[in-house]
């Protein structure tokens, strides 16, 4: 399953670098701009990771961290423009797994984001029982009200009747899908569905946009679960 990684993070221009990169690298990412939806998405979606800022408004990442650590147990790397070693030990002593101080280059972020991604992987392969195949099939389903992806399967369904997509359409979605509710360029999606090697446009993407949008929404002519964001690409709500 692909990974997930929340990022809390008030600075508009770093947290869509942030996002960006952590897609390319092959993750899911979620992500918020201050602390308390922060901790609501936190504890709603269950991140593999999060990279939480500790200057954020409302409520600052130390208070977020320290709650956040007593109800789970998933890695926190802060992010800080203080280069303070009092503060340093205090998000540490909060609950903290890594501290990066701003700035910072994307691939030394990175190679801390795999680190501790290896870790808990590590710790959930000795510790955890396997689940049973009816847990792994449900774990494998995007479920979106009537509309549901089943990657087991690799099969769409909606409102329980399996619909025919062809291998792009399915990969196209299930990559719109895995980051709801974040504007994508066409780009990019170009780039993770499509491949490096790939010589076409980015119209590529319009046409199978409008192609799933014929599948999946209600009322293509006034789409509601892939909307297009204007000057950029396109953004899965669901």
């Amino acid at each position: 399953m692909t990974e997930q990684i929340l990022v809390v993070e008030d600075d508009a221009t770093l947290r869509e670098t942030l996002i960006y990169n952590l897609i390319r690298q092959g993750y899911e990412v979620i992500a918020a701009d201050e602390g308390r939806a922060g901790l609501r998405l936190a504890r709603e979606r269950r991140p593999d990771l999060i990279l939480l800022d500790v200057m954020l408004p409302g409520m600052d990442g130390m208070e977020v961290c320290r709650r956040l650590r007593q109800e789970m147990s998933t890695p926190i790397l802060m992010l800080t423009a203080r280069s303070d070693e009092v503060d340093k030990v205090v998000g540490l002593e909060m609950g903290a797994d890594d501290y990066i101080t701003k700035p910072f280059s994307m691939r030394e972020l990175l190679a801390r984001v795999k680190a501790q991604l290896r870790r808990i992987r590590l710790i959930r392969e000795e510790t955890a029982p396997a689940a049973a195949n009816d847990d792994l099939a449900a774990a494998a389903r995007l479920t979106f009200a009537d509309l549901v992806i089943d990657q087991a399967r690799r099969e769409v369904f909606r409102g329980g009747h399996s619909l025919h997509l062809k291998p792009k359409e399915y990969e196209l979605l299930l990559f719109l899908a895995r980051h709801r509710g974040i504007a994508l360029s066409r780009d990019l999606i170009l780039e993770r569905v499509w491949g490096w090697t790939y010589d076409g446009s980015s119209r590529t993407v319009d046409v199978h946009v409008r192609w799933l949008r014929e599948k999946i929404e209600p009322d293509p002519g006034n789409a509601r679960r892939i909307v297009t964001v204007r000057g950029i690409g396109y953004r899965f709500d669901g």
